[in-house]
């Protein structure tokens, strides 16, 4: 059971991970510094892309630094890359093989920006296409669903925006979240028990919004890729501008609402679907209030702080869509028409 395995070794990887890369990405944040570098334009795919929608909330809001998510197709195949004058540009990819993640990389450095590559492969192509790289050292992943490359990929990205602002307090949280990560696996059995509950559910929708935005996409996700569940991620906010109008009494609605400076409005919408449309929620919190309204409670510990919740959140996800995959019947290791290593150009 690789992908189970995967799953709950993701504690000690991310310890493993901010001990021998703490100093890597200091380096990497002082020579960031030394260069006058205005926005991050960031380059990924798949899972990958949604640490990057991390990275966009939270270089945002500690380091002041705008990100746009790129279009490798004008890179490779339309052969008309944007200027990227005064860019950081990065290459998030757990394989570091695909060629179109590459090639921004490498007009990057043709146009003289400064380059970082996130890989689980040190001597990828993308690797070797970087200024600089910060090896996200998970291991390697068996299961063609990725886990423990995902939620390595966000610290690394929580690593290298603590750098940039070197803050000794966020260091200290950074360090709590492998024990934060053993309370939430704790819930295992809970999950199990009620995938049974879920095993008919065919479609859904994930909601999140802020730095959770990137929960909603990676939990959807998993449950197209291994549960073959539509599942459509919405930010709560743009989820009221047209799509709530397809719910109906027992749609199984997905939430990622823990405490932080979006929650209430994620609470007013989550009170609106079970109050009005008596929708069915599976409820990821710290806050009682909002773990009250579901059929399915996902509770994660109570001092999370708002910006290292996606590495804690991601996990009950994670397991949900594990369990709800066994419940179906289907297999966890080898989805169907899905590889583990896709190299798009």
């Amino acid at each position: 059971m690789s992908l189970y395995s995967e799953i709950v070794e993701q504690p000690e990887r991310i310890k493993s991970l901010l001990a021998s890369q703490k100093k890597n990405v200091e380096q990497i944040a002082a020579e960031i510094q030394k260069r006058d570098v205005q926005y991050v334009f960031l380059a990924a795919r798949g899972t990958s892309d949604n640490a990057g929608r991390y990275a966009n909330y939270l270089l945002g809001a500690f380091n002041g630094l705008p990100l746009a998510l790129a279009t490798p197709s004008l890179f490779t195949y339309y052969k008309r890359p944007p200027k990227l004058k005064n860019a950081l540009v990065i290459g998030i990819s757990q394989s570091g093989q695909s060629p179109d993640i590459v090639s921004v990389l490498e007009e990057g450095r043709k146009q003289n920006c400064l380059t970082l590559a996130i890989t689980n492969e040190a001597k990828s192509p993308l690797a070797k296409a970087a200024d600089f790289l910060l090896d996200i050292q998970a291991g390697k992943e068996k299961a063609v669903a990725a886990t423990k490359t995902y939620t390595t990929e966000l610290m690394c990205i929580a690593m290298l925006s603590t750098a940039l602002s070197d803050n000794k307090a966020r260091w200290a949280e950074l360090a709590e979240i492998p024990r934060w990560m053993k309370s939430v696996l704790k819930h295992d059995s809970k999950i199990s028990q009620t995938a049974e509950r879920y095993r008919y559910m065919d479609q859904t929708v994930v909601l999140g919004r802020g730095f959770n935005y990137a929960t909603a996409f990676e939990w959807a996700l998993k449950l197209k890729e291994l549960a073959y569940v539509k599942a459509e991620p919405y930010s709560s906010a743009d989820f009221q501008h047209g799509p709530i109008a397809m719910l109906e009494s027992g749609f199984p609605v997905l939430a990622v609402a823990p405490k932080g400076k979006v929650f209430e409005s994620m609470y007013e919408m989550l009170k609106r679907l079970h109050k009005e449309i008596s929708a069915e929620l599976v409820v990821i919190s710290n806050d009682k209030k909002a773990l009250s309204l579901a059929s399915l409670p996902l509770t994660i510990p109570a001092e999370v702080p708002e910006w290292l919740s996606p590495l804690v959140c991601i996990l009950p996800a994670q397991m949900f869509a594990y369990h709800l995959t066994q419940a179906k019947g289907y297999n966890t290791e080898h989805p169907r028409s899905i590889r583990k290593v896709t190299e798009t150009k």
